[in-house]
């Protein structure tokens, strides 16, 4: 869904300069506000479904796996006034890039970013550590469809440095007993998601699949899970992005606008 990302990204017009690879782009108003690479690997609206579809609780501790700019601990942290963030990705340029935004937005005390692999992510942090974790994994296997130039793009989309499973793997390592994971993904490979996920002991719960138009293929599914959480799922109702063409459904221009 990169695309649909480009219609709520704008430059502030009263906001520092960027580098020269770089734009300042713009959510909820102005209210958000980060770095990205101009060619490199740009947050998309699945950032959003993802951070207003997760389970959140006062108090908690919450972990973002592949942070890469840091949008979604950003959007979180304005979203629940109570609950601590810590961002881990694997790319320096990309830790470099989210450290900054979360000191351009002034979250320093309520968001942590970590250098960390998730093929290895015992050696950042202690296992059930965290209340909740949420990711927004690379959705395709390393080799298949069209490979971006772009090492950002290329990692973030493709699973060059870690694999559904490193990145379950990692989830249910930092999570505590009936922590919780929320994850988006490519509608097509659920199957592949769901039984990765009951290997990696986090039992899917939740469920709702993600629609461009009424009448059109889910295109992607929004799960989440339980560590050591007993069978059954609820399945949600369909969310449906566009009413019609370049015009976004309720629920989904809510979200961008930040009412929700």
């Amino acid at each position: 869904m990169t695309e649909m990302a480009k219609r709520f990204h704008k430059d502030g017009e009263d906001s520092p300069r960027p580098l020269s690879d770089e734009t300042l782009d713009t959510l909820f108003h102005g209210k958000v506000r980060l770095w990205q690479s101009r060619r490199g690997h740009r947050f998309s609206l699945d950032a959003l479904l993802l951070t207003h579809f997760a389970t959140m609780k006062s108090g908690e501790r919450v972990a973002d796996l592949g942070t890469g700019n840091g949008v979604i601990p950003l959007i979180m942290a304005r979203r629940h006034a109570k609950i601590a963030i810590t961002g881990f990705e694997f790319q320096q340029t990309m830790v470099e890039r989210a450290l900054r935004n979360v000191k351009l937005n002034q979250m320093e005390k309520r968001i942590q970013i970590c250098r960390g692999d998730v093929r290895a992510i015992s050696d950042v942090a202690a296992s059930e550590s965290f209340d909740a974790v949420v990711c927004n994994p690379p959705y395709r296997k390393s080799g298949s469809g069209r490979i971006s130039p772009n090492d950002e793009r290329q990692i973030a989309r493709h699973e060059i440095h870690g694999e559904l499973k490193n990145f379950l793997d990692a989830a249910a390592y930092l999570l505590r007993l009936k922590g919780r994971l929320a994850l988006v993904y490519l509608a097509n490979r659920t199957v592949d998601l769901l039984t990765s996920m009951r290997h990696a002991h986090i039992e899917p719960k939740r469920m709702r699949l993600v629609h461009s138009f009424i009448g059109t293929d889910a295109s992607l599914v929004l799960v989440e899970g339980i560590k050591g959480g007993k069978s059954g799922v609820e399945i949600m109702r369909p969310l449906v992005v566009y009413r019609r063409a370049n015009q976004y459904g309720a629920e989904v221009a809510a979200l961008i606008a930040g009412r929700k």
